[in-house]
């Protein structure tokens, strides 16, 4: 399957809300405005969608998704020479709880439904969707725009945004399932041995000359494997039914949480795994998981043994905290090891806003990034990231000293 926009979406139109549009007393209405450019996708005849709507805030307690419909229709068609279309939508919880200025995105998907995604202003979740659809800046119209003909490959940024949207990933086909089902069963093995299983059949790499590179095809790797073999397994499950009579909905619910709390859980493990293999590749001493103040327990810290001593020189320790998704979560490294004042963070999480990485800055935080995904933060945010080579250079760097 095509990496691209059109691969999930037809077309999008994005805006900044007004306050009208959301103030209680007026927006009973349910309408958005500045909507003409929608002739040009949705064209004059009325059509209804079924329509997710979510408010994306980078706190995830904060997140609310709703099920409704849109609906496009002429409210003046029955005057012969006058047209009024208007884009209403159903009783929702996100646009109450939006603001003045915060981003809107109304998406028509390949499967002809709509998703409504509000973003704070100034939030990361906005920067997203910003880089996602090439939206230098938008006003209180609707810039529209038709995707059918986008080709542009994505990437693993645009990957990892379509997917926090809850938009599923629709992974290319593999030949590998029976092979995993000869290795493992219908079932998932430990984390570490389907990360070791994942990187064993990518050629063609290097740990030494691109690791950035290199992190980024094992992890892709392994989400596609792992989707086959949990394609089946879901499946199966599926078809035999829950509870006594095939039909419990409690059983059911705790099925489908324990689906969703594997993928989260796996995806944090396995970026660990390759992230360990990839230092002891280039030859970095270090500890992993290993015990601090508090009962705390750092991802990584350099080199092996150095932050347990007592009398090792501080200036040559160097923590390293692991997060697939960053948003509020990167304030936890921060306590972690309090003897190394200046903490590092590696993510995979594209455009964090400005507001959060000059926080980042100032707590003595340094964002490594992979390459690939740097160029999704804005110029000036360029300047103050490092990749992971870089990253793997400094620590190599301090170990001459050790």
């Amino acid at each position: 399957m095509s990496n691209s926009l059109s691969s999930y979406f037809k077309s999008i139109g994005a805006k900044r809300l007004s306050r009208v549009e959301i103030d209680p007393k007026t927006s009973h209405q349910h309408e958005l405005n500045g909507i003409t450019g929608f002739k040009e996708i949705f064209g004059l005849d009325p059509i209804e969608f079924k329509t997710k709507f979510i408010y994306l805030a980078d706190d995830e307690d904060g997140i609310f998704e709703n099920e409704g419909f849109l609906k496009w229709y002429d409210a003046r068609e029955k005057h012969i020479t006058r047209t009024e279309h208007r884009l209403y939508y159903s009783d929702n919880q996100v646009i109450p709880i939006s603001a003045e200025g915060d981003l809107i995105v109304v998406g028509v998907t390949q499967k002809n439904d709509a998703v409504v995604l509000v973003a704070p202003n100034g939030s990361t979740s906005e920067k997203q969707l910003l880089w996602l659809f090439n939206l230098s800046e938008v006003k209180n119209k609707f810039i529209v725009k038709d995707l059918s003909a986008d080709k542009a490959d994505i990437g693993f940024a645009g990957k990892y945004i379509i997917a926090s949207l809850g938009i599923e990933i629709e992974e290319p086909e593999t030949d590998d399932l029976e092979k995993l089902i000869a290795l493992f069963g219908k079932k998932f093995p430990p984390t570490y041995i389907f990360s070791e299983y994942a990187r064993s059949t990518v050629k063609d790499i290097s740990i030494i000359e691109a690791p950035d590179e290199t992190l980024l095809k094992w992890l892709e790797r392994e989400e596609l494997l792992f989707r086959t073999l949990e394609n089946i397994i879901v499946k199966e499950k599926l078809t035999t039914g829950f509870g006594k009579d095939n039909s419990d909905v409690d059983e059911f619910i705790s099925f489908s949480l324990s689906v969703q709390n594997r993928r989260k859980s796996r995806a944090g493990h396995s970026f660990e795994n390759h992230l360990a293999v990839i230092f002891e590749g280039n030859k970095l001493s270090f500890d992993k998981g290993k015990t601090t103040e508090r009962n705390n327990k750092p991802d990584f810290l350099f080199p092996k043994n150095g932050y347990a001593d007592p009398f090792f020189n501080i200036e040559l320790l160097t923590m390293l905290g692991v997060k697939t998704t960053a948003k509020d979560r990167w304030r936890q490294v921060l306590s972690e090891a309090d003897k190394i004042p200046y903490k590092h963070l590696i993510t995979l999480e594209p455009a964090i806003s400005r507001n959060q990485t000059d926080e980042m800055l100032a707590k003595n935080l340094q964002l490594v990034i992979p390459k690939s995904i740097i160029p999704t933060y804005q110029k000036d945010q360029q300047e103050q990231l490092i990749c992971l080579s870089d990253f793997i250079k400094l620590v190599a760097n301090k170990q001459t000293f050790i």
